[in-house]
C-alpha cells in the first residue's frame, strides 16, 4: 500500500504484519508499546491484533509505503531462516531506522509492486525473485523483535473470554449487557478491562473485527451489498462511511487495487 494523506486514522487493528518507511512529512502513532513519532526514512511496523492509530505531525501531510504480510508467511518464512525450528516473531518497537532493513525492504516493495501491476507473479524466475526478497527482508528483520510480547501483566481471564466470544462472531448482535453477562463482569468493568488490556472499548474491537472481515470478503470478489449485510452493518453507505474512516478508501476502490 502507498499513501500520501493529512487524514488522522483512529485506533484500529491489522490481522497482518505491517512493515513499511516513511518517505516524507512527519508520522505520530500510538500503540501499546508507546506514543510514536516517525520522520523520512524511518521504518514504522506493526504486530497482528495490535491497537494502534496514525496521525500527522502539524496537520501536514505525509507520504509512506507499507507491506501488509500475512502471519503464515512470516512463519513459514522464519521456518526456513531457523532451519526448521518453530520461531514466534514480534516487532519489538513502532519505528527503527535501520538502513539494511530499508534497502531490503525498497527492494521486495519494487518486487511485489511489479507483480500488482502485471496481475501476476511475470516472467519465468520472477516468484523465486520475489520469494527471495521477502525471505532476505524477514530475516534481516529479526533483530529488531523479541519472541514475546513485552507484557507488565498478564490478561485478566474475563477480559480474554470476552475477547474470544467476539472473535468466534463479530458480526453476532452482542448487547453490552450480554457480553458483561458471559464475562462475569459489570458493564463498567467490561468497558474499563477491555481499555486496559485490548486499548479499544468492546464496540470498537467488534468494529475491527467486522472490519478485518469485510476486508477479506471483498478480496474475494463479493459485491459490496453482500459484505455490508454479512458483516453486521445496516446497509452498505453505513459500511462504506465506518471503511473509509478507517481506512483512508472506499470498500469499491480498497477492492479494485487487490483485484
Amino acid at each position: 500500500m502507498t499513501a500520501s494523506t493529512a487524514r488522522r486514522f483512529p485506533r484500529h487493528t491489522h490481522d497482518q504484519y505491517g512493515i513499511g518507511v516513511v518517505d516524507s512529512g512527519a508520522h505520530s502513532s500510538w500503540s501499546d508499546r508507546g506514543q510514536v513519532e516517525a520522520t523520512p526514512g524511518e521504518l514504522i511496523c506493526v504486530n497482528p491484533g495490535e491497537v494502534h492509530d496514525g496521525s500527522p505531525i502539524g496537520g501536514r501531510s505525509r507520504s509512506w509505503r507499507l507491506l501488509y504480510l500475512d502471519p503464515r508467511i512470516v512463519a513459514e518464512t522464519l521456518e526456513d531462516v531457523s532451519d526448521g525450528a518453530s520461531r514466534s516473531f514480534m516487532f519489538v518497537s513502532p519505528v527503527f531506522a535501520d538502513s539494511e532493513v530499508r534497502r531490503l525492504f525498497d527492494a521486495a516493495f519494487a518486487r511485489i509492486a511489479r507483480a500488482s501491476a502485471t496481475d501476476g507473479i511475470g516472467p519465468a524466475g520472477a516468484e523465486m525473485e520475489l520469494d527471495t526478497a521477502l525471505l532476505k527482508l524477514i530475516a534481516c528483520t529479526r533483530r529488531h523483535s523479541t519472541a514475546r510480547v513485552p507484557s507488565s501483566q498478564h490478561p485478566v481471564p474475563a477480559i480474554v473470554r470476552a475477547r474470544a466470544r467476539i472473535d468466534a462472531d463479530p458480526t453476532a448482535p452482542l448487547t453490552l449487557k450480554e457480553l458483561a453477562r458471559e464475562a462475569g463482569l459489570s458493564r463498567f468493568q467490561l468497558i474499563r478491562g477491555f481499555a486496559q488490556e485490548i486499548g479499544l472499548t468492546p464496540h470498537a474491537y467488534v468494529l475491527q473485527r467486522r472490519m478485518a472481515l469485510a476486508r477479506q470478503l471483498i478480496l474475494r470478489g463479493r459485491d459490496l451489498t453482500e459484505v455490508a449485510l454479512a458483516t453486521g452493518f445496516y446497509d452498505q453507505s453505513h459500511f462504506t462511511r465506518y471503511f473509509v474512516r478507517q481506512f483512508g478508501v472506499t470498500p469499491h476502490r480498497y477492492g479494485s487495487r487487490s483485484a
